[in-house]
């Protein structure tokens, strides 16, 4: 495992992805397939992984599949830094960050607590027991129910050292910009809204230094040119991708609620690496939907 600070520059210096993952057709993990899939996005220049993620179906999986997944992707990943996903409440996810750090994670990426809203201080204390729980760093992820505010997140990286990260994927501009001012290089920013390259140009500008990319899962080379003209500020790349791409996936992804993973899964179809179907609530695209996205992917692929 990767010291904190370690950890915390490592990530910043790079583009970072979700691999999704995979199951059959009983919707059993399939832990082969999956590691073939994150052998494969380590040997490009990822700068980390995040395993059992939103795009990994963090919210399907159970407490023991988180694990089994962080320990398939450490067993394939090299040197690639592995963050686990960690969640729920307060009590389940200390027991999934002290399982992670106990097999191999090089971080945890806490995602929104299940179902409820909070006050700033439930927040604190939330993400304060998981912190005192590991020694391993710490990305808190602003979203949905859990956006905790600059003076919230200040007190934590008083308190938490191994608090190395915030990431959002709340859309809340302005807050990513003040916390950003505020906290300047005492944490990594990461830019975590659904297809991240649409955001690229307004979260850089607020002062985040990387971002997640889920389509990095399928469309891998195109994904790394377009978050090496968004550090170039290539504008040329970054309209011809946004255009040709980005734009009409996004048009198929708001189809229907919760594509933004399901989307995901149907290119890794396309490209001929089946990644099985998405769990429950979640439903796959069409037919009709696969045949809309073949052209954008197979174009980059």
């Amino acid at each position: 495992m990767m010291q904190t600070e370690e950890i915390k520059n490592k990530l910043g210096s790079g583009l970072l992805s979700f691999p999704v993952t995979h199951f059959d057709e009983n919707f059993k993990f399939l832990k082969k397939s999956y590691q073939d899939h994150v052998s494969l996005l380590s040997h490009y220049d990822a700068a980390g992984l995040f395993v059992a993620g939103g795009t990994g179906e963090f919210f399907s999986l159970t407490p023991a599949e988180v694990i089994d997944t962080l320990r398939a992707a450490k067993e394939v990943a090299d040197d690639t830094p592995i963050i686990c996903g960690c969640g729920y409440g307060t009590q389940i996810a200390i027991s999934i960050a002290e399982e992670a750090e106990k097999a191999g994670a090089d971080g945890l990426l806490v995602l929104p607590p299940y179902l409820v809203n909070s006050t700033q201080e439930g927040l604190y204390a939330h993400v304060k027991a998981i912190c005192d729980s590991v020694k391993i760093g710490v990305i808190i992820y602003n979203r949905d129910n859990s956006i905790i505010n600059a003076e919230t997140l200040m007190r934590l990286c008083d308190s938490c050292p191994n608090l190395i990260g915030f990431k959002d994927g709340s859309g809340k501009i302005g807050l990513v910009r003040e916390i950003c001012a505020k906290l300047g290089d005492r944490l990594t920013y990461i830019g975590g809204m659904p297809t991240a390259e649409l955001f690229a140009d307004a979260y850089g500008a607020a002062g985040v230094t990387t971002y997640s990319s889920a389509v990095f899962n399928f469309v891998p080379e195109m994904a790394l040119q377009f978050f090496n003209a968004v550090r170039d500020n290539n504008k040329d790349t970054i309209e011809r991708l946004l255009m040709e791409f980005f734009f009409p996936y996004a048009e198929i992804r708001d189809r229907q609620t919760g594509y933004a993973v399901s989307i995901v899964k149907a290119g890794m179809r396309i490209i001929g690496q089946d990644a099985g179907p998405v769990r429950s609530p979640l439903t796959d695209l069409t037919a009709e939907e696969h045949e809309m996205l073949a052209p954008l992917v197979k174009k980059y692929s």
